[in-house]
């Protein structure tokens, strides 16, 4: 029998081998951790339908960015929780409010560590959605200012990075302008540019306590079913003034991912979301998966895609493993 002058298994021989053939490498600095921020004083409550994760009091916060940052991980996405919900969430944009205080305490304890501020109001309002809402509707146009407003706060109270989550048509723009006259100009962008209306969010929503009371996201989220309206979503807020985007969720986005990755230049980040990450959890739990194997290939395959970063609960997890 003549075989073939190709042999992929070559390759595949050994550890040694497959690890110079690879190609594609996770190290933690692609790696953002997702850290969720609520009044008090020493808490670190464990969050039911997410096992590892916590919410931490501010105080609490100051020693996790050193950990992240010594871990090596390449920056951590802050969520406020706080004590006060209202119909325009004035919380999300107070200078002395809990995600300004817990921002200028990680900054303090980890200067060079990258902290970056996700701008959105669904945590804020007594309502659970992400703008101003009135007669069953969230309103675009009067929810920017507020968008805009929060950015400035968080920048100035230190955030290296700015990442508007709402999905409101024109934020980036408005984020932009307001940055600007703030003279914050160094202050960039993230913009969660292709955001979906995704059932993998349900986790999130217990731990940041962000569930619409009526209604939901569909709105003003995006439709699960189009793929060439992300691309024109990210080619808008490029335009807009972003210096990088974001592709949520993950794992059932992979060709969105792969597709922006094909026609855009600018950073490209992937989250991998809560639903994501506690479907995981379980399997592992029960033993039906293998950790931390399916952990690594399930990051694997979004660098795979083409993101350049990921938001992943599992960053921490991972970067301790890398370091042995």
């Amino acid at each position: 029998m003549a075989f073939p002058e190709h042999r992929p298994r070559r390759l595949r021989r050994t550890p040694a081998l497959r690890a110079l053939a690879r190609e594609t490498r996770l190290h933690p600095g692609d790696l953002i951790d997702a850290l969720f921020v609520v009044e008090g004083s020493g808490v670190r409550e464990p969050i039911a339908s997410m096992p590892g994760v916590l919410r931490l009091s501010v105080d609490q916060l100051a020693d996790e960015a050193k950990r992240c940052h010594d871990l090596g991980l390449g920056g951590v996405v802050l969520f406020g929780i706080p004590l006060h919900k209202d119909a325009l969430g004035t919380s999300g944009y107070d200078p002395e409010g809990v995600v300004a205080r817990a921002i200028r305490a990680m900054k303090r304890a980890a200067p060079d560590f990258v902290v970056i501020a996700d701008i959105c109001l669904c945590e804020y309002t007594d309502h659970g959605h992400c703008g101003v809402y009135e007669n069953g509707a969230v309103l675009n146009d009067e929810t920017l200012p507020l968008l805009a407003r929060a950015a400035v706060v968080a920048a100035e109270a230190g955030a290296d990075v700015v990442a508007p989550s709402d999905m409101m048509d024109g934020r980036v723009a408005a984020i932009r302008s307001a940055l600007d006259e703030a003279r914050l100009f160094e202050t960039p962008i993230l913009s969660y540019a292709a955001k979906y209306a995704s059932a993998f969010y349900g986790p999130f929503r217990e731990a940041a306590e962000s569930a619409p009371k009526s209604g939901d996201r569909r709105g003003y989220q995006m439709d699960a079913g189009n793929g060439r309206e992300a691309l024109r979503e990210i080619a808008t807020d490029i335009e807009e003034g972003a210096d990088m985007v974001m592709v949520k969720p993950a794992m059932p986005c992979l060709d969105v991912i792969s597709q922006a990755r094909a026609r855009f230049e600018v950073p490209l980040f992937a989250y991998q979301v809560s639903g994501e990450y506690s479907m995981l959890q379980a399997a592992i739990e029960r033993g039906w998966l293998e950790a931390p194997r399916v952990v690594d290939e399930s990051l694997l395959a979004i660098r795979r895609a083409g993101a350049d970063r990921i938001v992943s609960y599992f960053a921490k997890d991972f970067a301790r493993r890398y370091r042995g």
